[in-house]
């Protein structure tokens, strides 16, 4: 019984410990997401631009969600490398291979990439964020299991 009382401290601390640090992580990027990137303007009159107000809240919470995934990808990386050292299996040496495809592919997506290479996002409203609060959910998953287990 106080094993399990002790565990149970140590996951709250874990969690108590992540938590704030994403809570920082999603001020800081809204922050430099609403300073830095900018809603791209109609060239042609005849082109139909979202309105603008959907279009910044969602493109904002797409750059902070995926800003996170990228964050979360990197710890679970760094537990599955860890994972593999101690005990040589594949299916940690695939979880490595999965987490690396997936930060490769948040990388690439990310705004903050596109608006580098002068490429906006246009019309996808609420799609543009789906597919990142899915993984969100995923991998915070996969991160509270490994601090519980």
């Amino acid at each position: 019984m106080k094993d399990r009382k002790t565990m149970s401290s140590s996951v709250r601390f874990k969690i108590g410990l992540i938590l704030p640090f994403l809570v920082l992580v999603c001020l800081f990027t809204a922050f430099w997401a609403t300073s830095t990137l900018t809603t791209p303007i109609a060239v042609h009159q005849d082109t139909k631009m979202p309105p603008q107000g959907d279009f910044e809240f969602f493109y904002l919470a797409h750059t902070v969600i995926s800003t996170v995934n990228i964050i979360l990808l990197i710890a679970l990386l760094f537990i599955f490398i860890n994972v593999y050292k101690k005990t040589r299996s594949e299916f940690s040496f695939g979880l490595i291979i999965f987490g690396i495809a997936f930060l490769l592919k948040d990388i690439t997506a990310s705004p903050f990439m596109a608006n580098a290479f002068s490429f906006y996002a246009s019309g996808l409203g609420p799609f543009i964020v789906l597919p990142d609060l899915f993984e969100f959910a995923i991998l915070t998953i996969l991160l509270y299991l490994h601090i519980k287990y």
